[in-house]
């Protein structure tokens, strides 16, 4: 995996997940999901790009909040949407 230096890592901040138990949006629709992901400027809990709704993607492009990590068990990596890279 190829790290990339990206200026918006200045968005990361120590965060809570707003919900420990699944996607913010698909829980509240019924929605199914694939894959987690934390948005690290505020927490909010959105599914991947292999579910059918992308929640993280969108919650990032609304809300100026790119960076994301793996919300599953024994991964710890960093995404940047903007640039499409790991951070």
């Amino acid at each position: 995996m190829t790290l990339h230096a990206d200026p918006h890592l200045a968005l990361v901040r120590p965060v809570t997940p707003r919900t420990p138990r699944g996607c913010e949006e698909c829980l509240r629709h019924g929605s199914p999901w694939v894959h987690l992901r934390l948005c690290l400027t505020c927490g909010h809990v959105g599914c991947c790009d292999s579910s059918p709704n992308r929640h993280a993607r969108r919650h990032a492009a609304t809300d100026d909040h790119p960076i994301v990590r793996s919300w599953e068990p024994g991964e710890d990596w960093r995404w940047c949407f903007v640039h499409e890279a790991y951070v």
